[in-house]
């Protein structure tokens, strides 16, 4: 059997990856954009999908900065704590830089004699038929104009700025987030030297980002900051995930707004649930044909789609409080978040997921 996949971002490679541990051939078609990393993008993984990634796709644990608690503050209370989320300081997620990542998988996958990679693609249906499975990985190519259009859109009217700060050594195991007037900034950890900053900001694109920073930064000691980068916030969830034996698969499935920092989060789920199916077929000794694509979306497409407004509430929810410039909002998940039984329930749905 032969597989393809479309795009070497991310979620390809490490769709690859997984998939090449079962014995299976894939082809990876790259483009431009792939060899070009934005190195002020860092990620977060939640702990469950950590333990996953690390057993079935790839040990990555010496790429990790270990977040063991949570903060969340409002502007609104005069950045006082509304939230704070630990577990006896085991850890929460991990932090690692994306051009890293990306950077050990596809030297990984090079080596490996079962993937091949092609830089050259022809969008026609007539040269992939050699394939048992299609993914595309890819927001912006034929197919995904063609047979993936059609989704549930929504702009923010903001974007999201990124850099990192450099900054006096201290430990840093806490990863914090403030939700200003103008957008959520989260403050996320990545060495006792480096902090990643994201800051998603209400219809600003020119910005001054380090007085920003500056202003809500009460913590770190800062010596310098890296390059910043900025891009525009839309959410999206897709309506048919595939077409006969092409598969929709990352980004073009689902978008989130970073606040909670779960899009990558999302896209290991999915892996996990297309790898369990990929099993089952094998197993049963079946073919991989466009019947796995069906069982994919009906596994996963609910829980995505659940999740997803689950993110999109919550910035609606803060939204609400600064549209209405009062601080009942960030009173009442004070409140919420003082409830052991709810403050678990929130843990575990970031760090797992909603199964149906």
């Amino acid at each position: 059997m032969k597989l393809c996949i479309l795009g070497g971002g991310l979620t390809g490679l490490s769709l690859a990856r997984s998939l090449v541990k079962k014995g299976l051939s894939v082809d990876i078609f790259l483009n431009k954009k792939n060899s070009d990393f934005n190195k002020s993008r860092t990620i977060g993984i939640s702990n469950e999908n950590l333990i996953y990634f690390n057993k079935e796709i790839l040990d990555i644990k010496k790429l990790l900065w270990d977040i063991k608690k949570i903060e969340i503050f409002s502007d609104n209370l005069k950045n006082e704590k509304i939230l704070n989320f630990e577990n006896n300081n085991k850890t929460l997620f991990a932090i690692l830089k994306n051009y890293q990542l990306q950077s050990k998988l596809l030297t990984n996958l090079k080596k490996d004699r079962l993937c091949n990679f092609k830089n050259n693609f022809d969008h026609k249906l007539s040269n992939l038929k050699r394939y048992n499975l299609i993914i595309n990985c890819e927001n912006n190519n034929y197919f995904s104009k063609k047979f993936f259009a059609r989704s549930l859109k929504k702009r923010y009217n903001s974007f999201a700025h990124t850099t990192i700060l450099r900054h006096k050594k201290i430990k840093n195991n806490t990863a914090s987030q403030i939700f200003t007037k103008i957008g959520p900034l989260a403050f996320l950890p990545i060495s006792k030297l480096e902090t990643s900053v994201v800051y998603s900001i209400k219809g600003k694109k020119n910005i001054n980002l380090k007085e920003l920073i500056k202003k809500y930064n009460t913590k770190y000691s800062i010596v310098n900051f890296g390059a910043s980068n900025f891009f525009e916030l839309k959410s999206s969830n897709l309506r048919t995930y595939y077409h006969k034996n092409i598969l929709a698969f990352g980004d073009l499935l689902h978008r989130l707004h970073p606040l909670a920092g779960q899009g990558f989060n999302m896209t290991i789920r999915d892996i996990r649930d297309l790898s369990t199916l990929i099993d089952l077929k094998l197993k049963n000794g079946l073919e991989l044909d466009s019947s796995i694509c069906e069982d994919f979306q009906n596994m996963t497409r609910p829980k995505n789609y659940l999740f997803s407004s689950g993110i999109d509430f919550i910035y609606e929810f803060f939204n609400f409080e600064s549209k209405m410039k009062n601080n009942i909002v960030s009173k009442s998940i004070r409140l919420i978040g003082k409830n052991k039984f709810l403050n678990r329930s929130f843990k575990n749905i970031a760090n797992r997921g909603f199964e149906i």
